[in-house]
C-alpha cells in the first residue's frame, strides 16, 4: 500500500476510426495509396505525351490558337502540376500548397498541359472528402484561384471563336461544385462508417462488461451455497467434537464413531473450500505460492529489512499473544509490511514505530512515522488503503488512518480479541 495507492490509469480506449491507427494498417494503406497515386500520375503523363503527339496546336481541344510554348515546355509544365498529386494522401495540405503556385505559373507561361486539370480534380476531391467542410472549401478556393485568376485576367478578344471570360469562370464554378460534393459526400460516408464501427466497439465492450458481470454474479451466488454447505460441516463437527469429549470417558464406542464422523465430515468439508476457492479465484490471478503465509514472527524480519532500506524503525509490543488464528496474523503482517512500505516512500527522512498491543479485549496495531506527512493530492482513499481496511473489517475492527497531529501519518488498526482466537476466558486464566 502507498499513501497516493491512486488506481491505475486506464488505458485510453480506441476512438472513431481506431482500426486506420494502427502502425501496420498505417503503413499498408498510405503504401496502397501511394501505389494508385503513382499509377494516376504515370497515366496522366502518358495521355500528356499522346496528346502532344497527336494534337499539338491544341485543334482537339478546342483552343482557337496554337499554344504560345512547345512541346517539350508543356510536357515539363505537365510533370510538374502532377508531382503534388503523391502528397495528397500523407500531406494534404501540402499538396494544396505546392500545387497552387505551380498551377499559377502554368497558366501564366502560355502552356495548357492536360494535367492541370488533372491535378486540380484529383486534390479539390482529395480535400474536399478529408477535410472538415470549412478547410475543405478553403482548399478547393485556393486550389482553383489561379484558373479563376487567369479567366478574369484575360483580356478581351475580337475572335468570335474565343469563350469568353464569364463563360470559363461558370465552368470552372461548376467543376468547382461537382468536386467539392463529390468529396463531401465521400467524407460523409466516412464520418458514417467511423461512427458505425465506433458504436460497434463500444456495444461489444458492453456486451463483454455485462457477460463478466453475469459470471461474477453467479460465482458470487454459487460461493454463497457453498458457504452455507462448508458452515454446516464446521458446525456439525463442532457439535459432534463437544459430544465425544462429554462421553468419552463412559462411552468409548460411541466416541470412535463421533470421531469417524468428524474425520469424514471434515474431508467434505475441505473439498467444499477448495471448490469455493475454485469459485471465488479470477482469471487474472497468480498461480498460489507454495510459502507458508507470514505470521507475527515475520514482523520482527521485516523491521529488519525496512532498517537495512534506509528507515529507523523501532517494534514495541505489549502485552503477550495469546492463540490466534493464522488468518488473524497474517491481517497483522499485511497490516505492518503496507504501512511501513508506505512510510519508506513517501515519509521521507523520517523515523517510524510499529507498536502491536495484546490485551483482553482489544489488538490494537499501530504503525506511525515523523515525515512530512500526505500532500493534499495523495489524500485520496486508495486500493491498499481498501485492502487493509477490509481485511481489519472481517474481523470485526476499525481501521483509521490519517496525518497525525505533530506531523507524520498514523496507521491504527483496533479488532476485539473475542474473533481472533482462543475465548476471552481462557486469555484471563492465563
Amino acid at each position: 500500500m502507498t499513501r497516493r495507492d491512486l488506481p491505475d490509469a486506464p488505458v485510453p480506449g480506441p476512438g472513431p476510426g481506431w482500426r486506420r491507427h494502427l502502425p501496420g494498417r498505417f503503413v499498408v494503406r498510405h503504401g496502397r495509396a501511394l501505389a494508385q497515386d503513382t499509377l494516376l500520375v504515370l497515366t496522366a503523363v502518358l495521355v500528356e505525351l499522346v496528346f502532344l503527339v497527336i494534337d499539338p496546336a491544341e485543334i482537339i481541344a478546342g483552343y482557337p490558337e496554337a499554344p504560345t510554348v512547345g512541346r517539350g515546355a508543356t510536357a515539363v509544365w505537365g510533370v510538374a502540376c502532377l508531382a503534388p498529386i503523391l502528397l495528397r494522401q500523407a500531406a494534404t495540405w501540402t499538396a494544396v500548397l505546392v500545387a497552387t503556385p505551380i498551377l499559377l505559373a502554368t497558366e501564366l507561361s502560355g502552356a495548357r498541359p492536360v494535367s492541370v486539370a488533372v491535378t486540380v480534380i484529383a486534390l479539390s476531391y482529395t480535400a474536399a472528402s478529408r477535410f472538415p467542410l470549412r478547410q475543405a472549401a478553403l482548399a478547393n478556393a485556393v486550389l482553383w484561384a489561379p484558373g479563376v485568376f487567369v479567366a478574369l485576367a484575360r483580356p478581351a478578344s475580337d475572335n468570335r471563336l474565343e469563350l469568353s471570360a464569364g463563360y470559363l469562370l461558370f465552368t470552372q464554378l461548376m467543376f468547382v461544385l461537382v468536386c467539392f460534393f463529390i468529396g463531401r459526400t465521400v467524407h460523409a460516408r466516412r464520418a458514417s462508417l467511423g461512427a458505425l464501427e465506433e458504436r460497434a466497439r463500444v456495444a461489444e465492450e458492453n456486451q463483454r462488461a455485462l457477460a463478466d458481470q453475469a459470471v461474477a454474479d453467479e460465482r458470487r451466488r454459487i460461493a454463497r451455497e457453498l458457504h452455507d454447505v462448508v458452515a454446516h460441516h464446521v458446525s456439525v463437527m463442532g457439535v459432534l467434537a463437544t459430544g465425544a469429549r462429554r462421553v468419552l470417558s463412559r462411552d468409548p464406542t460411541a466416541t470412535d464413531g463421533a470421531l469417524g464422523t468428524i474425520e469424514e465430515t471434515s474431508r467434505t468439508t475441505l473439498r467444499e473450500l477448495r471448490r469455493l476457492l475454485d469459485v471465488l479465484r479470477t482469471d487474472a490471478e497468480p498461480a498460489a505460492d507454495l510459502a507458508p503465509q507470514p505470521g507475527l514472527a515475520g514482523i520482527e524480519a521485516l523491521v529488519e529489512q525496512v532498517r537495512e532500506a534506509g528507515l529507523p524503525v523501532t517494534l514495541r509490543v505489549d502485552g503477550t499473544p495469546g492463540p490466534l488464528d493464522p488468518g488473524v496474523a497474517l491481517t497483522i503482517y499485511r497490516i505492518v509490511q503496507e504501512a511501513l512500505t508506505n512510510t519508506l516512500k513517501h515519509a521521507g527522512t523520517a523515523t517510524a514505530q510499529v507498536r502491536l498491543s495484546f490485551g483482553v479485549y482489544w489488538l490494537i496495531v499501530e504503525v506511525s512515522d515523523t515525515g512530512r506527512g500526505p500532500t493534499p493530492e495523495q489524500s485520496r482513499v486508495g486500493h491498499g488503503l481498501v485492502g487493509m481496511r477490509e481485511r481489519v473489517a472481517l474481523y470485526g475492527g476499525t481501521l483509521r488512518t490519517g496525518p497525525r497531529p505533530g506531523g507524520g501519518y498514523r496507521v491504527y488498526a483496533k479488532m476485539p480479541m473475542e474473533h481472533l482466537g482462543a475465548p476471552i476466558s481462557e486469555r484471563s486464566g492465563r
